[in-house]
């Protein structure tokens, strides 16, 4: 079951995607989070940041809706305030970065690089880069090249880009983000998203727009792995729509070597663990000695064509 994602080395392939298990210590009480491969905790910045307005989150057919906003402690609060907690674990510790600017992206990675127990850092790259007047730094493959490459320079620290899904060639971002240094990408972040009460006629998010998550998104995820593994030359960690094992096995089979739970955990805090015996089983059941044997066996025949008239 172990796996190694770009230097951070797992027990077995599944952690929880940023934003959705607080900082681990908050989901102890209802899972045993050692058992997992590795604690992806929520967005980290420079300093504190409180986040969007309320109301921040809706539930929608399929899935929710949120405009959280980041709210984060920074980085000495959550050294400070959380990494004890984690250290305890003996699980890696992978911290959700961003950032305004290139410049506070890299301060980031270095201070958190003198933090005992930091395993990796996920570079949340769907953030407004403003100097370029407010554009997401992760839909200009230009813009991911430079921010990658800054943050190398920065830290020693495994980096993984987490790659945004609304972008008309994923294969150009998997390629810039590799080429300036990544160790890994994870993919993929939610999808934008908007809802109307149409009593009012107002945006229910108080931030009008926010990024869409869970099982609605799953196929789409699915389809942007599969594309992302016939360049990627670096370990993929997939996301999105993750409610059980057949999901996560479906990334494997797609191309990724890891995979992270999400919006679930708000619905069964054990999903994460139901993933991870699922695909254990899965292995066995079909006598595979480890999850890299999974990893892009996506079969693209199609059995009709194979069927004799």
């Amino acid at each position: 079951m172990r796996v190694d994602l770009g230097g951070i080395r797992m027990k077995n392939p599944v952690t929880v995607a940023s934003g959705t298990f607080g900082y681990g210590a908050e989901y102890a009480k209802l899972v045993d989070v050692t058992r997992l491969g590795a604690i992806t905790v929520k967005g980290i910045r420079l300093q504190p940041w409180s986040g969007n307005p309320l109301p921040r989150h809706v539930e929608v057919p399929g899935g929710m809706v949120n405009a959280i906003g980041l709210q984060g402690p920074g980085v000495e609060g959550f050294a400070r305030d959380y990494m004890p907690f984690l250290r305890t674990t003996g699980v890696p510790v992978i911290v959700n970065i961003w950032g305004t600017s290139e410049e506070e992206y890299a301060e980031v990675a270095r201070r958190l690089s003198e933090v005992e127990g930091v395993s990796g850092l996920e570079l949340n790259i769907s953030c407004p880069n403003v100097k370029e007047g407010g554009n997401a730094f992760g839909t200009d493959p230009r813009a991911v090249s430079s921010l990658v490459a800054t943050v190398r320079r920065a830290t020693r620290l495994p980096l993984m880009p987490k790659l945004a899904p609304n972008v008309p060639d994923i294969k150009l971002f998997v390629r810039a983000a590799q080429e300036a240094g990544a160790d890994a990408l994870a993919l993929i972040n939610t999808l934008p998203a908007m809802v109307i009460d149409i009593e009012t006629r107002r945006p229910i998010l108080a931030n009008k727009v926010g990024g869409l998550s869970g099982p609605a998104i799953h196929p789409v995820a699915v389809k942007l792995v599969w594309e992302a593994a016939q360049v990627a030359r670096v370990p993929l960690l997939a996301m999105g729509g993750i409610v059980g094992p057949d999901e996560a096995i479906e990334f494997l089979i797609a191309g990724a070597s890891a995979v992270a739970v999400g919006t679930a955990n708000f619905i069964d805090p054990t999903t994460p663990l139901r993933v991870l015996e699922g695909i254990e089983a899965y292995l066995r059941r079909h006598g595979m000695n480890s999850v890299a044997a999974l990893t892009g066996s996506l079969c693209m025949t199609n059995p009709a064509t194979n069927v004799e008239p």
